[in-house]
């Protein structure tokens, strides 16, 4: 019974698949059963309706036999398969050929190398089947991945990888043939296809150059040899590419030879820029035209080592070219020598743009992670003052060629930053970038200044804020510019933590310059905008209006002797930045107060305001210590009204005072450790709430009397005692750590001088040690000569 039930159901099966099934023997070492493959190939070829039920079967008894690892029997579907193409007409192969590509897409995807040059010979064959009706829906996008893949085959087996390469050089061929052939050959030029074509192309000549370059001259190879041999493969298949190309196509077909070689190119260029460094200026800014046009290519695919080539020998011929600059300078004299100095002086910052715009375009281009180490790699080539981390020497500079060198690198540094978008502020700013980027060195000019500024702004904008914020002025609805921001996250508040003072300190100096302009303003006015979008919480908020009311002290009490102008700048930045940031925490008291302030400022001191200070021919008062209190923005005033909305509001009672740093005790510029202490004594003998003003009084016996009064000393004492004490409960640990250091150096440094005009070593008999020109000489001193103190003579 079972029996009979098997062969009836056998007999119910459709006549393909018994047909199908009987070319496979039991033995897979037997081979195809030739005679039920005749039969299969009459059935097709009489029946070709039936080829796309024939093809999906043998695809899935193919599949099948590839996951159970049967590669004799998938050796056998592949060999049916291709009797089956060659017999069947054009006209009746397309119902068969997806089943087909599915199964040689089977054959590609497995690990073994012996089924991925079997799934490509049979694509080789197909590929040579002309059809009569073009196929509108198939692509071939796959198999130029996976054909390309295997171009750059790494098999450990050298055979192995030299049949894989072999194999997927034929597909490539196949597939151009294939595609070139067919009404719709334009897609195979798109650039994704011949990204991936041309450069395993050209992988494979290159690599087999480099073999023949080891063994000797090439001998004229055979036929057989060619079919073997990679390289020539990969020409012959380069050559009918580029033969088939129409003229439109042709760019798409080059441009992937130029990027595959372009560092190769660049290496050249520099190589010959080397050549050619005592050239006149124009010979080597026409070189360095020529890097930046082949940088465009070559930015994208760019690899570690060729990146700093590059910037290091661009930088290397910037130094050379300020050199050539200041000689030529110092060379020049009156009368024609001197107009050819000139000329030569405007030929060399020629050369010095180009620098800086090829600097600029190459790292501008460059992946995220690889602008980052540009970033860090010029950093460190700026000279700044007490570091020894710059690379480029500017010995020989003098100080205009190092403040040329700073102004460039800068230039440089801002072009690479330019669209640099990091997901924290602790990747755009590390400390190791923060800390000379912020440094002394680089504020001793108003342009440097700029330029650092402009940097920051590049590196913190990361929502495309900044052209909003463009121009410091009085804005009336902040909601109009529909600021884009998000919450700050943990690390950028860990940022502020750790690096908000230094920050402060730089806008805080960066605004008592006596150089400043008014771009200086706007930048500075941009910076604090910027941080309250990007960085500030609740504390930073606190912390930079303190800042703001430290700026607007300095400006009346004018402890640095600066111009009316920059007074009233001040005054206008603190002015601009509070009417935005009242906006921006919507605390509607803290806005009346900061709109009050500026209509009264509108009506009676309108240079307090940048719309008027910064116009030209704007009037400027003689002093603004006659001005009335209302005309500016009160600490107890922000402080009752930020506390009425949650805010923590203790910190504003105490003055902001800036860190200081040994930078500025070793820099050449006037230290701040005099000013800060100054400041210190000033601001704690007055009561924080009334701020600021103290009006000039007239000298009377009331006064007088009042002065001496013993019971008014007393309080003043007791008052300035509480604030000491409140200052150190409430106050910044950072801050107050920077006024105990400040305090305590300058009493170490005034001991020191005490200590080395009184203590000095008494007279030898031996000889006294001194040094002259390097050289170590003792002085001897006779005993008849020595003076002795009184007690020591009898």
């Amino acid at each position: 019974m079972p029996t009979r039930v098997c062969c009836c159901c056998s007999a119910l099966r459709p006549r393909y698949k018994r047909l199908v099934d009987n070319i496979f023997p039991e033995d897979p070492k037997d081979g195809l059963v030739k005679a039920d493959m005749e039969k299969l190939t009459f059935y097709a070829v009489s029946a070709p309706e039936k080829l796309d039920r024939i093809g999906s079967y043998l695809a899935e008894r193919l599949s099948r036999d590839v996951v159970r690892h049967r590669s004799g029997y998938v050796l056998i579907a592949m060999e049916a398969l291709d009797q089956l193409l060659m017999a069947c007409h054009s006209q009746s192969i397309k119902p068969f050929v997806e089943s087909f590509l599915h199964m040689v897409a089977k054959l590609l995807e497995s690990g073994e190398p012996k089924l991925q040059v079997l799934g490509t010979n049979s694509f080789v064959k197909f590929a040579n089947i002309e059809e009569d009706t073009p196929s509108y829906h198939r692509r071939y996008d796959f198999f130029v991945s996976r054909f390309s893949a295997m171009c750059h085959s790494c098999h450990s087996d050298p055979e192995i990888r030299t049949e894989i390469r072999i194999a997927g050089i034929r597909g490539i061929q196949g597939v151009v043939r294939k595609t070139v052939n067919d009404e719709l050959r334009a897609t195979i030029w798109e650039p994704q296809h011949m990204d991936k074509i041309v450069p395993s192309l050209l992988f494979n000549m290159q690599k087999i150059e480099e073999v023949d370059s080891r063994i000797g001259p090439p001998s004229s190879p055979s036929a057989a040899d060619k079919e073997e041999n990679p390289a020539v493969l990969a020409e012959n298949c380069f050559r009918e590419l580029l033969g088939r190309a129409a003229f439109g196509n042709m760019n798409n077909a080059v441009r992937p030879v130029f990027a595959q070689y372009s560092h190769h190119v660049i290496q050249e260029i520099l190589g010959h820029l080397d050549a050619r460094k005592n050239d006149s200026p124009r010979v080597r800014a026409g070189i360095i035209q020529v890097l930046l046009e082949a940088v465009a290519i070559a930015a994208k695919g760019s690899i570690g080592p060729t990146v700093l080539e590059v910037f290091n020998t661009l930088l290397k011929h910037l130094r050379l070219s300020v050199e050539f600059e200041a000689n030529y300078l110092q060379g020049g004299s009156i009368g024609s020598a001197n107009l050819s100095t000139s000329s030569k002086d405007n030929d060399e910052k020629i050369v010095q743009n180009a620098i800086i715009q090829t600097i600029g375009f190459f790292g501008s281009n460059l992946p995220d992670y690889q602008r980052s180490e540009i970033m860090m790699f010029i950093m460190g080539k700026v000279p700044v003052f007490g570091t020894s981390t710059h690379i480029l020497d500017v010995s020989q500079l003098g100080d205009l060629g190092t403040r040329r060198i700073q102004i460039m690198l800068l230039r440089s540094l801002l072009m690479v930053t330019s669209g640099y978008k990091a997901k924290t502020i602790v990747t755009a700013l590390p400390g190791s970038f923060l800390d000379p980027l912020l440094s002394p060195s680089l504020m001793e000019d108003s342009e440097l200044r700029q330029l650092v500024l402009e940097v920051m702004h590049n590196l913190m904008d990361r929502h495309d804020n900044r052209a909003k914020l463009r121009g410091i002025r009085i804005i009336p609805d902040v909601a109009d510019l529909k600021i884009k921001r998000e919450k700050i996250c943990r690390q950028d508040a860990s940022f502020m933590k750790k690096n908000g003072q230094q920050l402060y300190r730089h806008i805080y100096l960066g605004c008592k310059e006596e150089d400043n302009v008014q771009k200086n303003y706007e930048l500075l006015y941009t910076s604090l905008a910027l941080i309250t979008i990007e960085l500030a919480n609740e504390e930073v908020v606190i912390d930079l209006i303190r800042l703001a009311i430290a700026l607007q002290d300095s400006a009346i009490i004018n402890e640095d002797n600066l111009p009316m102008f920059h007074r009233c700048g001040i005054m206008a930045l603190v002015a601009a930045y509070l009417n935005f940031v009242s906006q921006m925490i919507a605390v509607p008291a803290f806005c009346q107060h900061v709109s009050k302030v500026i209509e009264i400022r509108t009506m009676e001191a309108p240079y307090f305001l940048p719309e008027h200070i910064f116009r030209d021919k704007c009037m400027l008062p003689k002093s603004l210590e006659k001005h009335e209190k209302n005309l500016y923005f009160l600490t107890n005033k922000i402080a009752e009204s930020l506390g009425g909305s949650g805010y923590s509001v203790e910190r504003l009672s105490v003055p902001y005072v800036p860190q200081v740093t040994d930078e500025d005790r070793l820099s050449r510029r006037k230290s701040i450790v005099d000013t800060v202490s100054i400041q210190v004594d000033i601001l704690s003998n007055n009561v924080p709430s009334d701020d600021v003003v103290s009006n000039t009084e007239e000298i009377t016996f009331e006064a007088l009397k009042k002065a001496i009064d013993t019971n008014g000393m007393e309080e003043q004492e007791k008052e300035k005692r509480r604030l000491v004490i409140e200052k150190f409960q409430k106050a910044p640990f950072e801050e107050i750590a920077a006024q105990c250091e400040s305090k305590a150096n300058l009493l170490h440094d005034r001991l020191a001088q005490i200590l080395e005009l009184t203590i000095r070593p008494p007279p030898s008999p031996s000889g006294t040690l001194t040094i002259t020109s390097g050289h170590a000489q003792y002085q001897s001193v006779p005993v008849y000569e020595m003076k002795f103190p009184d007690l020591c003579v009898y």
